[in-house]
């Protein structure tokens, strides 16, 4: 009688998931990324090259008080210096740039990894790239300022905070940018984040405004006080160790790296709870309704009241699907939010600054008359021209919004014009009120109720030059977005398409719009009435001149388009 033999499989055990596959994994899908496509090898070496050019330049800067032998600007340099990179990798991802996320948190929610695991591997994934290299070698510069001036162990205490700010602005921009998302995906608190990030972004024009006052009256014992005070904050901490030790002070330089360590713990946790968030899905916005269904059906419940004058036809159906994609999806919001805040910032900033509504203010003990010049309304036509097209640069890549769900308006054959007249009528019903209250607001803050004219016609002009020429960008240079629930979210190689993209738009735009600038200079008090009217046609005008052509142009390249804004899984 035969006895079968047991059978025994070696188990093999399962090896740990460590940080190193979280880069070899994002390597590995930028390679990828680039099969094929030679424009986004050629897009990545531009931004390498750029990258390169600015950390040389940056390296420079902060080496140069070393090689100088200035104590008291190795201090100022690399407090305010450091504290303005932070600043930058905290606004700048939110503002313009956004983060890199070729590795996208929603893609392991399947997998068993721990929540540090995911974490630390994400945050080793997203160290390597151009911008995080670049910092680290600009900031390498402290290195030799402090070596310099305290030798070797106050170089290698440099060396130390160059890594830890570069931890500290990644894990910063990380965790604001995932804890935005998540806010933004909540309608509820849609507002309080628009909030918080106005409040976020009102933070550099202070330390603009001191850096510039200070730097007028050229005065080193006001600009090391003011780093100082900067560097025993998470700003500058990480990047002021090295010239603590230099100068004797071993107990700063300890007490410096442990800030940047427990700033860097504590933005990772932070991080670590929105991305649970973004792996399990869209934030609760609410209970959901339990009431009778609105009378009239899907088509009334798909036009608000807002738009009760829209002809109830294709036309506006498309109006009222985008108007609402504008104020409900996280992406588009966040641009809104985006228009807003610099909007608002950037020409009071240069105007009511100048004015010298600043003069005499006294900011850690610097005296920011250094600052002032007289506005005018040439000054304000030329800062607001820069407003009204950078409202217009939303719609540069209107199409990747949409993605492969502009596969239906292609099916549907929309013509063209229709739908970038619909696009931009949307887009409109929330700048142009937006508009409207800047105009507003600097006029009332530069105490010149007549510039109101000014302003409004400028903007309107702008941001009409600004829509002619972004319909055809969003058309013949359109990219996709990933799919994430992140609104900041980028490709690989999108960074550097996106700001490419973005000065071609604007330049453009601005040789359309400078005419307005220029009536403004020339025509003195006359333009102060014909301004608004003639900047309202202006911008209409070339908005119905734009969608016109690209109309024609759209209706040829709807299926590359669709191609364009696919995204690639």
């Amino acid at each position: 009688m035969n006895v079968a033999a047991p059978v025994t499989h070696e188990v093999t055990q399962t090896r740990p998931v460590r940080a190193r596959h979280f880069v070899r994994l994002k390597l590995r899908v930028m390679g990828n990324n680039f099969r094929g496509q030679s424009w986004r090898i050629a897009l990545f070496i531009v931004g390498a090259f750029f990258g390169l050019w600015f950390a040389g330049m940056g390296f420079l800067l902060f080496a140069l008080p070393g090689l100088a032998d200035e104590p008291g600007w190795a201090m100022s340099m690399a407090g305010l210096g450091g504290g303005l990179l932070v600043l930058g990798w905290l606004l700048l991802p939110l503002v313009y740039f956004g983060v890199d996320e070729s590795l996208d948190p929603a893609r392991f929610a399947l997998l068993p990894l721990g929540r540090r695991t995911l974490v630390t591997g994400l945050f080793a994934a997203a160290l390597v790239g151009i911008p995080a290299i670049a910092m680290l070698i600009a900031t390498l510069g402290l290195v030799v300022t402090a070596g310099a001036l305290g030798g070797w162990s106050a170089a290698l205490v440099a060396g130390l905070g160059a890594v830890a700010g570069l931890f500290v602005c990644v894990a910063a921009s990380r965790a604001v940018t995932s804890a935005f998302a998540t806010m933004l995906r909540s309608r509820r608190v849609r507002d309080l984040a628009a909030v918080l990030l106005a409040v976020l972004a009102a933070l550099i024009a202070p330390l603009q405004l001191l850096v510039v006052g200070s730097a007028g009256r050229v005065d080193l014992d006001q600009l090391e006080t003011v780093a100082r005070v900067v560097g025993w904050t998470p700003l500058g901490a990480p990047y002021t160790a090295g010239i603590e030790l230099a100068e004797g002070r071993a107990w700063a330089a300890l007490v410096k790296l442990l800030i940047a360590v427990a700033t860097i713990v504590v933005l990772l946790c932070w991080w670590s709870r929105s991305l649970e968030s973004a792996m399990v899905g869209a934030a609760s916005s609410g209970p959901a309704a339990t009431g009778k269904p609105l009378p009239g059906g899907a088509v009334v419940q798909l036009f608000p009241r807002i738009l009760s004058w829209i002809p109830r036809d294709r036309y506006g159906a498309l109006v009222a699907r985008e108007a609402r994609y504008w104020w409900r999806d996280a992406r588009r919001r966040s641009n809104l939010i985006t228009v807003a805040v610099i909007g608002v910032f950037v020409p009071v900033m240069v105007n009511v600054g100048s004015q010298g509504m600043f003069e005499g203010a006294n900011f850690g003990g610097a005296d920011i008359e250094g600052a002032n010049f007289d506005a005018s309304p040439t000054m304000l036509s030329l800062s607001l021209l820069f407003v009204g097209i950078l409202a217009a640069l939303t719609l540069a890549n209107q199409f990747g919004f949409d993605g492969s769900a502009y596969a239906a308006n292609v099916i549907a054959g929309v013509p063209g014009r229709l739908e970038l007249r619909a696009r931009v009528v949307a887009f409109s019903l929330y700048i142009v009120p937006l508009l409207t209250v800047i105009s507003v607001v600097l006029t009332f803050f530069l105490r010149e109720p007549a510039w109101i004219g000014v302003a409004a016609g400028t903007l309107l002009a702008s941001y009409g030059a600004g829509l002619a020429v972004n319909m055809y960008v969003s058309i013949l240079a359109a990219y996709a977005l990933p799919e994430t629930s992140n609104p900041f979210a980028i490709n690989t190689g999108a960074g550097i398409a996106k700001s490419l993209l973005s000065f071609v738009a604007m330049l453009a735009a601005a040789v359309l719009g400078i005419p307005a600038v220029l009536a403004t200079a020339l025509l003195g008090d006359v333009w102060l009435w014909l301004a608004l009217p003639v900047g309202a046609a202006y911008g209409v005008g070339a908005v119905l001149f734009g969608t016109y052509l690209a109309g024609d142009v759209l209706d040829r390249r709807m299926p590359e388009l669709l191609i364009a804004v696919t995204p690639r899984r």
